[in-house]
């Protein structure tokens, strides 16, 4: 039986605890808190969830927690607002450099363009005559 949490369909062979962090915004530690909560093991395949355990875990994580697609919608919302105010933080988010501090002279290449770079220090030009 497929688990359909939040519009995710959850991994049938995996044991629930690890199959829940698929959901955007729910981690192994609000997996296994929300597991405790519903007294379901956590060693329990997902295959192997009753239909009732299956309900209770949909409404608990879609009450209780805000998940896919609201919480990308507020992510994003936050990161305009940050923009639209000037702040440092949206000026680097709007750049698509680092946000949060990091060096960005030798590190960030993902962010940057992964461009070659060579070295030409310690080598000389040779030119025939």
């Amino acid at each position: 039986m497929a688990v359909r949490i939040a519009g995710v369909v959850l991994h049938a062979h995996k044991r629930i605890e690890y199959a829940l962090p698929k959901i955007y915004g729910v981690g192994l530690s609000v997996s296994r808190k929300v597991l405790n909560e519903l007294k379901i093991d956590a060693l329990k395949k997902t295959k192997d969830l009753s239909e009732s355990e299956a309900h209770a875990l949909r409404e608990c994580i879609e009450k209780n927690y805000k998940v896919e697609g609201d919480l990308r919608r507020e992510i994003l919302g936050n990161i305009k607002h940050e923009k639209d105010l000037g702040t440092y933080r949206g000026s680097r988010h709007a750049r698509r450099l680092p946000v949060r501090g990091q060096k960005t002279k030798t590190n960030s290449r993902t962010v940057r363009g992964n461009v070659r770079r060579t070295m030409m220090s310690g080598k000389r030009q040779l030119t025939k005559t």
